[in-house]
């Protein structure tokens, strides 16, 4: 048997969407595009909704919109994928990578408040959901509320995280501002792309205007409605971020399957949370929602001293199981390391599941079979090692 780390899901009325746009002839952002921001408005709850190209576009625009700047400094935690710390430099902006609470991988309000007493200052953090399900937002012990005290600017990677929620809500309904994935293996996929949510009117003012060189207004809007005309202004030194229509298209249909595709991935979850509940070599992410609430983009096991990761991976792979790790820490990687003397003993939670962390495949198409195959060439390649 061959299990993939990960596999497409048919892609029928996909295809069928794409197909609609192409014949029409407007194949950039028109009003496939506003559909389906459309419909994060009304899952989200929030007032503003913007499609882009890409998550790590929509993290660089709601910095930009929030004010980041040269000499500002973002908490950015070190278990996440380079893009969220990228983004900052982008601005000219001091990335503050910052430890993960060791039991779920997720950052904390007690991680950002030992950041602002270290580095003083703060003006913004971005707060990663890792794996799919969401950080400590609001109540007692949630990042919002302390963050507001602080003066703190909350933008939110939910790259993994739609459609989870916790107990106060949808994921993206509560900070600042909240961007999505639609890469390829992402929760549901335009290709690729993203999306910002927020319900500041003023940060989706200046998010629509710089997505699109600065430009005051949508090509749709100056070609199609009523007194259209071709004249435009530029407000200031935008970007190319947009969303096409034809992607557009694709997270259409993706989106109308997105709790189906999140329930097949949790009966996966469950499947290997009880198969390897008992085992002693591998340990799990602790869980702070419900199984419902989580989106399962990734399972991330630990796995226990005694086992090299690296030869566990190679033997899967022997047994064509497809895995992998996530991630290589901020901290780790070379830039980030030597521009900001990064030293690992300061990471010690995330140093710990960097060195053990696997990720198993899952996706909603994995058969039961598939999922059994996964464990017991999981178990079968501890034993050898």
């Amino acid at each position: 048997m061959k299990v993939p780390f990960f596999k497409l899901s048919s892609v029928d009325e996909e295809i069928q969407l794409v197909n609609e746009v192409l014949k029409s002839g407007w194949l950039t952002t028109a009003s496939k595009t506003t559909e389906f921001e459309a419909k994060f408005r009304e899952f989200c709850k929030v007032e503003h909704a913007l499609a882009v190209n890409s998550c790590t576009a929509g993290l660089h625009l709601s910095l930009e919109a929030l004010g980041v700047k040269k000499d500002s400094k973002v908490i950015v935690p070190s278990l996440t994928f380079t893009a969220s710390a990228e983004v900052v430099r982008y601005l000219d902006a001091e990335p503050v990578i910052v430890d993960v609470d060791k039991e779920t991988g997720l950052i904390t309000k007690e991680l950002i408040a030992k950041a602002v007493a270290e580095h003083g200052k703060i003006d913004a953090v971005i707060v990663v959901h890792y794996a799919g399900q969401s950080a400590e937002m609001t109540g007692l012990d949630g990042i919002c509320d302390y963050c507001t005290k602080q003066e703190i600017k909350v933008l939110v990677d939910a790259a993994h995280a739609f459609p989870a929620f916790d107990q106060y809500g949808p994921v993206g309904s509560v900070g600042d501002v909240t961007c999505f994935s639609f890469y390829a293996n992402k929760t549901i996929t335009t290709g690729e792309g993203g999306m910002v949510v927020t319900n500041d009117s003023s940060l989706a003012k200046r998010i629509k205007v710089m997505r699109l060189h600065g430009i005051d207004r949508d090509v749709w809007d100056r070609f199609t409605k009523k007194g259209a005309s071709w004249e435009y202004d530029v407000v200031a030194p935008g970007y190319k971020y947009n969303m096409p229509d034809v992607n557009a298209a694709i997270g259409l249909a993706q989106f109308k399957k997105a709790e189906i595709f999140r329930q097949q991935r949790q009966d996966i979850a469950e499947y290997y949370i009880g198969a390897l509940q008992t085992e002693p070599s591998v340990k799990m992410f602790k869980s702070r929602v419900p199984h419902h609430q989580h989106a399962w983009h990734l399972f991330p096991i630990l796995i226990e001293a005694g086992h090299d990761r690296n030869l566990l991976i190679e033997e899967l792979a022997k047994r064509n199981v497809g895995v992998s790790v996530h991630y290589k820490p901020i901290h780790r990687l070379s830039y980030y390391k030597n521009t900001y003397g990064l030293q690992p003993e300061r990471f010690p939670n995330t140093e710990a599941i960097w060195k053990s962390c696997l990720s198993l495949p899952i996706y909603p198409e994995m058969t039961v079979s598939q999922a059994e195959y996964v464990i017991s060439s999981l178990k079968n390649s501890l034993e050898v090692l």
